[in-house]
């Protein structure tokens, strides 16, 4: 059986999305959600000002939106250290959330599939053929805290 998921307001699998309300505190700040620290990430050391203002707003969306914009400068090193960042989030999130780190658990050794039809890195994209590194990053976190 493979998992999937997608939106946070799923019943099941919805702590899954990164835009879950699901905060953790991660290299001395806190986060509201794993989207907002990903996305803050990518301004980290280019512009500090908007790094704050992503860790600070509101919503995930905003947070996506805001994370995607190319207004700033990304810093020079996002395409090779996305992964990593992305797998910390996650790590910190299920580190910090026991309810839902049961819920991982559940999920026994089943594929983990981000169902997001218009991904083709995190998700899978539309037909199936994405990379699904967000349900990868899901699998390796549930790996690692098994062994915790």
């Amino acid at each position: 059986m493979t998992i999937y998921f997608y939106s946070a307001r799923e019943k099941i699998y919805g702590c899954f999305s990164n835009f879950s309300q699901h905060g953790f505190k991660l290299d001395g700040d806190w986060w509201i959600t794993s989207e907002h620290y990903f996305q803050a990430q990518k301004f980290v050391e280019t512009d500090r000002l908007w790094f704050e203002r992503i860790r600070d707003v509101t919503t995930p969306k905003d947070a996506a939106n805001m994370g995607r914009s190319r207004k700033h400068p990304l810093r020079n090193d996002w395409e090779s250290v996305k992964d990593e960042i992305m797998c910390r989030a996650v790590l910190c999130k299920f580190q910090n959330h026991l309810e839902i780190q049961e819920i991982l658990f559940a999920t026994g050794d089943e594929l983990i599939v981000e169902n997001a039809r218009s991904d083709y890195y995190w998700g899978c994209g539309a037909d199936g053929t994405g990379k699904n590194k967000l349900g990868k990053i899901l699998m390796k976190v549930r790996g690692i805290l098994r062994e915790q």
